[in-house]
């Protein structure tokens, strides 16, 4: 192959006269002289414009590299949503997977760190309407006093009061409700630097994972149980008469394989996908958070079979069979909910 100096030069001597160089030694240049007709200036090539020089080439990698593995480690350490968050500073709601680590390492797998973790985003939800006082739960998704409950729990309130884990009280507004999956948000008045829960992804979860409920059973703040996973998909059928609250027992009816429980759904009824646990429920759970066992929350808490015979909630207790709405439904209807919907 020519090298692009002999391309350049075309002084080369051709003693044969037939175009070829010589086979011997590399050889002699002359001095250039004026072209002949026989020997014309050969063109000259075109060049490309001279490359940037390594040291600036490279120095661009490790900045564009460091950048991804900044924004990656944001997303897996807390979540998609939680490193945008970190990155922008805004208020957005933390989700993670089920992998999502937010027990800390000494204490993960057991009920008393997933308790520690997440007791501080459960709050106690107190609504009072024409047909009296219910008591439920929520779960704090913005540290900016976003709070995610039941429908139920809410529906029909002139007012509503949530007191968090610290006792401090607050006044809050519903945004808008969904009695479809019966849902509810709602936002606390002049509420800033609460802990947000850490939403998980429910279509993780397994038949037998074992779980940590948080609510205020019987306005007993921060109750923690624990159970299993006992069955995924239940067909749960509850009312969407908005001017059906609960019971003043803090029951909740509900139809679950063609039975009733807690009385009548009436007329009115919408049926959603649930996961059940065997994890003690009372009343006054509902809106509460079902947790993985990494702390990251992966139901609602919303029904709940309780035994009683009598008019008296002190009848009434959990039999182990409770139903809790997947985080996954909660987070794809945050936008509707957001938006003021009431439906």
């Amino acid at each position: 192959m020519t090298t692009e100096s002999f391309r350049r030069s075309g002084e080369y001597d051709d003693p044969d006269g037939d175009g070829r160089q010589s086979a011997s030694a590399y050889p002699q240049q002359k001095h250039p002289s004026s072209p002949t007709a026989s020997t014309p200036w050969p063109t000259p090539p075109a060049y490309a414009p001279a490359p940037a020089p390594a040291s600036h080439r490279r120095a661009k990698g490790p900045l564009v590299l460091l950048a991804a593995v900044a924004i990656a480690a944001a997303a897996v350490g807390g979540g998609t949503a939680y490193g945008i968050q970190e990155l922008t500073g805004k208020n957005t709601v933390s989700s993670s997977s089920t992998d999502t680590n937010v027990v800390p390492t000494a204490k993960k797998g057991t009920v008393a760190g997933v308790a520690a973790a997440v007791s501080p985003s459960i709050v106690e939800v107190s609504a009072t309407s024409e047909s009296g006082r219910s008591t439920g739960s929520g779960v704090i998704i913005t540290s900016g006093g976003e709070v995610i409950t039941n429908n139920h729990v809410v529906s029909g309130a002139s007012s509503v009061k949530v007191r968090t884990s610290d006792g401090t009280a607050y006044t809050a507004r519903v945004v808008g409700t969904d009695s479809a999956k019966d849902l509810a948000l709602i936002r606390l008045e002049n509420a800033t630097g609460l802990k947000a829960a850490t939403l998980g992804n429910s279509s993780g979860i397994q038949v037998g994972d074992q779980v940590v409920a948080i609510g205020s059973p019987e306005g007993l703040s921060g109750t923690v149980t624990s159970g299993i996973v006992s069955a995924l998909h239940r067909s749960v059928t509850v009312s969407t008469d908005e001017s059906q609250s609960q019971d003043p027992d803090g029951q909740w009816p509900f139809e679950f394989d063609g039975r009733h429980f807690n009385g009548d759904t009436g007329s009115s009824t919408t049926t959603y996908q649930a996961i059940q646990t065997d994890a003690s429920l009372n009343p006054g759970n509902s809106g509460g958070a079902l947790i993985d066992m990494n702390g990251n929350v992966i139901g609602i808490n919303s029904a709940m079979y309780s035994d009683g015979s009598g008019s008296t909630s002190t009848s009434a207790g959990s039999v182990g069979l409770g139903f809790a709405i997947p985080i996954n439904t909660v987070t794809s209807d945050l936008a509707k909910l957001r938006g003021g919907s009431e439906s």
